[in-house]
């Protein structure tokens, strides 16, 4: 008989490098396998399990809403979607409208459609350029992968790609590379993949005023920032701007597959823009309306903040110890990472990390990322910590 193992690399396209552990059971931030071990896991999905595994609230939700109704299309009412649209555009602070579609990638795709419709109809001549920077990454469709800002992302095997995206290194490039043709710039305020790279507060407002008396939209990508993994509902919220376009997905799901582009520009999409067979389902909004009020909650009645001020606290403590082997502390709540002097000792640390039973990822070319569940405990906290501290010791 053939172990999970063959039957995988046998019949599912190895586009992954996994780590063959078979996961079965997950409380909070600690994951069991099936044999036995428990794992903290530092890593929460890459930033989707925002409300920690095994949640019975969320699980309760999604149990009464499939018994009822599961799916039936965007071409009537659906009750959940419309009123997660309204949550999220409360809880931003911004006056939005939503489209729902199932993943980052779609969000960010649905972005751009949005920027370059405006870009068609409000111009004289028409605007469709958009400008990302370095190290930004948008997603894996052919059109958010040319919208990434990484030469390695820009394979010849999936060519030719959409016209009409540039990078610049830095905020301060932008304004140089502007011309008028450009319709949108698109950042992360803090660059998940590209190393856990916060950009400077008074550089992003600087230019977010620039960008609206110049009549280019600006977009944030808060595909992994957003659902207060920065502390706020958005890191936007955060860094005191407000963008003309916003993604999400990730930890608004917390687990269920959602992507949202919510925009103040409302009149822009018609009837037949765009559109998607899944996205805003009764399955996926019910479950993200139940993390939303989870984590509203949770930032309310001030437990988020004493679980980023504790991780931060034990984080500190942790680079402090390791001076040695990590060289700079970045990011900000609980998306924070550590310098790795070299790329080889960073896949020593992961790989050491997941033996000691903790789970952490990998950012950019040489940063450990750390990205838990925003409902960790502090003793899920300190054990991970101190699993860390003895995965360390062996390098």
């Amino acid at each position: 008989m053939m172990d999970l193992e063959q039957i995988d690399k046998q019949y599912v396209l190895q586009t992954y490098a996994r780590n063959y552990v078979n996961f079965k059971k997950g409380e909070n931030a600690t994951l069991f396998d099936d044999k036995g071990n428990n794992y903290i896991d530092f890593t929460s999905g890459i930033g989707v399990v925002s409300v920690g595994h095994g949640n019975k609230q969320v699980a309760d939700a999604i149990y009464k809403q499939i018994s009822n109704i599961t799916h039936i299309s965007n071409l009537y009412e659906i009750e959940p979607q419309s009123l997660l649209a309204k949550k999220i555009v409360d809880l931003s602070g911004y006056d939005m409208a939503c489209f729902f579609g199932n993943s980052g990638a779609e969000a960010n795709e649905g972005a751009i459609k949005i920027a370059r419709k405006y870009g068609e109809t409000k111009f004289d001549n028409k605007k469709f350029k958009v400008i990302t920077l370095e190290h930004s990454f948008h997603g894996r469709t052919i059109t958010t992968v040319k919208a990434t800002g990484q030469s390695a992302m820009h394979k010849d095997d999936f060519a030719p790609y959409p016209d009409g995206f540039s990078y610049d290194k830095n905020i301060n490039d932008i304004y140089h590379s502007c011309d008028n043709q450009t319709v949108a710039v698109m950042i992360e305020l803090v660059q998940g993949e590209g190393g856990v790279q916060p950009l400077e507060k008074t550089e992003v407002q600087k230019l977010a005023k620039w960008l609206n008396e110049n009549n280019i939209l600006l977009i944030v990508d808060e595909v992994q920032t957003g659902a207060y993994r920065t502390g706020e509902f958005l890191a936007s919220n955060l860094y005191e701007i407000e963008p003309d376009i916003i993604t999400m997905a990730k930890g608004i799901g917390g687990g269920v597959p959602i992507g949202v582009v919510m925009t103040k520009h409302k009149d822009i999409l018609s009837a037949g823009d765009h559109g998607s067979t899944f996205g805003g389902n009764y399955l996926s909004t019910r479950a993200s309306l139940e993390v939303c009020n989870i984590l509203e909650q949770h930032k309310q009645n001030g437990i988020l903040d004493e679980t980023i001020k504790y991780f931060e606290q034990e984080f500190n403590n942790f680079y402090i110890n390791h001076s040695n082997i990590f060289i700079k502390a970045v990011g900000i709540g609980l998306m924070r990472g550590l310098r790795v002097k070299d790329a080889s000792t960073l896949s020593k640390v992961i790989e050491t990390a997941f033996n000691n039973g903790v789970l952490v990822l990998k950012a950019g070319k040489n940063t450990l990322r750390f990205l838990p569940p925003l409902t960790i405990t502090k003793e899920e906290i300190k054990e991970g910590f101190q699993r860390l501290e003895k995965a360390l010791t062996n390098i």
